[in-house]
């Protein structure tokens, strides 16, 4: 997996990078990414002024997520919020998907 990570008016700090690295790293058990791109930015005339840019590349459809709060931790923590939401709602689709066609179809079943 290869990530991107993008600083616009912010400082690059090994830590900071590192977290980010680690969040991202850790949905890879529930979620195959070959790319992350990941844009930390600080827009001074805005309020938030963090916001953060996360999009993954799988092999399915890809992963979308933003966060803004008035902390760049913050940001991060929500976007990355995001993206778990979005995985484990595919995930419950996928599941409801694969009950459903288990189920035999309604002019099969055994009428009582």
């Amino acid at each position: 997996m290869k990530i991107h990570i993008q600083h616009s008016h912010i400082r690059s700090t090994d830590e900071l990078d590192s977290l980010v690295e680690n969040r991202i790293m850790a949905l890879q058990s529930k979620l195959v990414i070959e790319e992350a791109t990941v844009r930390l930015e600080r827009r001074h005339e805005a309020s938030p002024p963090f916001r953060v840019s996360v999009h993954l590349v799988t092999p399915g459809p890809d992963v979308f997520a933003d966060g803004c709060d008035h902390t760049l931790r913050a940001a991060i923590a929500k976007a990355m919020g995001g993206l778990e939401a979005q995985i484990s709602s595919r995930a419950q689709k996928r599941l409801r998907r694969i009950r459903s066609n288990l189920q035999a179809p309604a002019r099969l079943r055994m009428r009582g």
